[in-house]
């Protein structure tokens, strides 16, 4: 399980996380390497997210590196606008960005879950490495979008 937010969570979501038999693997940053430069006159412009892998009843998960040392802070440009352009969700993940992760903690065929799917980018990265994909999303506006993502009807 990987899950994105703001540092200042990072130990609230751990200890909630194991509360419920989640095994905590690491913590990393993904770095924004074009963030959008909100307030910049009054603070610094906020280029990271946080990260923590878990896994669920186990020690250890699929962890596909072929051998390279891979560090625990990855960098990608912010969605790029062809995949913004597909409801731009305020906490949207560019494809490469999942692609990454998938591509290590998967393999071709296992079941990727994302439970706040938002506009759909998990589900594109999965089903385009070979994944099966099972979106949930609350919100049905952005529901309905990632379906026209996936090419799935709602």
């Amino acid at each position: 399980m990987i899950v994105f937010m703001a540092v200042i969570k990072v130990e609230t979501i751990i200890n909630l996380a194991q509360s419920h038999g989640f095994y905590y693997k690491t913590t990393g940053t993904w770095h924004k390497l074009n963030p959008m430069p909100r307030n910049m006159n009054l603070h610094f412009i906020n280029s990271t997210e946080s990260w923590i892998y878990f896994v669920n009843k186990a020690h250890t998960g699929t962890f596909n590196n072929n051998g390279k040392a891979l560090h625990d802070f990855y960098e990608t440009p912010v969605t790029p606008k062809s995949e913004r352009a597909f409801g731009k969700h305020p906490t949207q993940k560019p494809v490469e960005l999942m692609n990454y992760f998938v591509r290590t903690l998967s393999n071709p065929g296992d079941l990727v879950l994302d439970p706040f799917m938002g506009s759909g980018s998990t589900g594109v990265s999965a089903v385009g490495l070979n994944r099966r994909f099972v979106g949930i999303e609350l919100d049905e506006r952005y529901f309905d979008i990632a379906s026209k993502r996936l090419g799935v009807d709602a």
